[in-house]
């Protein structure tokens, strides 16, 4: 979710394995600082850009020879903010309809990743490290929001088939605590490697 920590685990994760980073547009999204406005008006522009992002990012990976960790993957974009948007009501049954064509269009093309990460986190949690790192377009956003978000991770994440790895976040501080972060990557290497099982 926002603020679990993706970004700096991203980063860290690419130092430590060597692994080239992807990050989520944030800085340079056209839409963003729009959408905290008016979340209705800007929904279907938002998701549309980072979908086409997230797409762009997938068939940049599968044309390289190294290994890509990415902060946040395509799938999270219909299944978390887009339905939550739809459900929310700030994105109309046709632009629901058109994202999804496009997402199933663009999912034929491209594989899901070797291993999923979910940082799983409490929304004071996530309140908190929001608020921490001060942008200021986030600060708008509602409790409601959060917590319909979180609902959405934990149902989506529940039914993933895919190699997960699930990360209490709220309990870990793997940005500055060493033993945290190798906690993290011994799991990690136990489902890439098969080493420590």
């Amino acid at each position: 979710n926002i603020g679990s920590g993706k970004t700096t685990l991203t980063e860290m994760l690419a130092a430590h394995y060597c692994w080239t980073p992807k990050y989520e547009s944030v800085r340079y999204n056209p839409y963003l600082e729009d959408y905290y406005k008016d979340i209705p008006r800007w929904s279907y522009n938002l998701e549309t850009y980072f979908l086409a992002q997230r797409f762009q990012d997938l068939l940049d990976i599968s044309r390289s020879d190294g290994v890509i960790i990415q902060d946040r993957t395509i799938m999270e974009g219909v299944h978390i903010f887009v339905a939550n948007n739809y459900d929310m009501g700030n994105l109309s049954q046709r632009d629901y309809e058109t994202y999804l064509q496009l997402f199933n269009l663009m999912m034929s093309m491209v594989r899901e990743p070797d291993l999923l990460i979910y940082l799983k986190s409490s929304v004071p949690h996530l309140v908190s490290r929001i608020q921490q790192r001060g942008r200021e377009y986030e600060q708008s956003i509602s409790l409601d929001y959060l917590a319909g978000l979180n609902e959405r991770y934990e149902s989506w994440i529940g039914s993933y088939q895919g190699n997960l790895l699930i990360v209490d976040s709220d309990s870990l501080d793997f940005k500055h605590r060493p033993e945290d972060f190798s906690q993290i990557t011994d799991k990690i290497d136990a489902q890439l490697f098969g080493l420590f099982k």
